[in-house]
């Protein structure tokens, strides 16, 4: 769970505190959430049963202002929606990276708050369970933007 939260905390520095001054925030940016999703692979708990509190997202900084300050670059940028169905014709939609990023802290903010009040089984469960559900398709989609938009 260490690493795991080493890594939480190395993402979400990005939505807690606006203007960082971090040598290419990208690059460190991309770093931590190709760590983070390699941990995917490494989960490993036994579900507790327990019913525990839900996390309270009031009372966070405002995430999204935060990642905007710290990547002003980041924008909207196309995608393909059922990109797997090669006979069908494009549905083109628009993603917006920096809700990828605030999205992504938001997941990770809720499995360290998991951790520190609930149990350690109850954060590994809640990190597969948004991870599959949702932190993972927008990882995908802003490593993506930022491949792209770098070249």
């Amino acid at each position: 769970m260490n690493d795991l939260l080493q890594i939480i905390d190395d993402i979400t520095k990005y939505g807690l505190n606006p203007n960082l001054d971090i040598e290419d925030k990208e690059k460190d940016l991309e770093k931590h959430l190709v760590q983070l999703y390699s941990k995917y692979f490494e989960i490993q708990f036994k579900f507790d049963e327990i019913d525990y509190p839900d996390f309270e997202k009031t009372g966070l900084p405002n995430i999204r202002e935060n990642v905007s300050k710290n990547f002003p670059h980041f924008g909207l940028y196309y995608n393909l929606m059922d990109l797997h169905e090669l006979l069908k014709k494009p549905n083109l939609v628009v993603g917006d990276a920096v809700d990828d990023l605030t999205d992504i802290i938001l997941d990770l903010l809720e499995i360290k708050w998991r951790n520190e009040n609930n149990s350690e089984q109850d954060a590994w469960w809640y990190f597969e369970f948004s991870f599959y559900s949702h932190t993972q398709q927008h990882l995908i989609d802003l490593l993506n933007y930022m491949k792209n938009k770098n070249g």
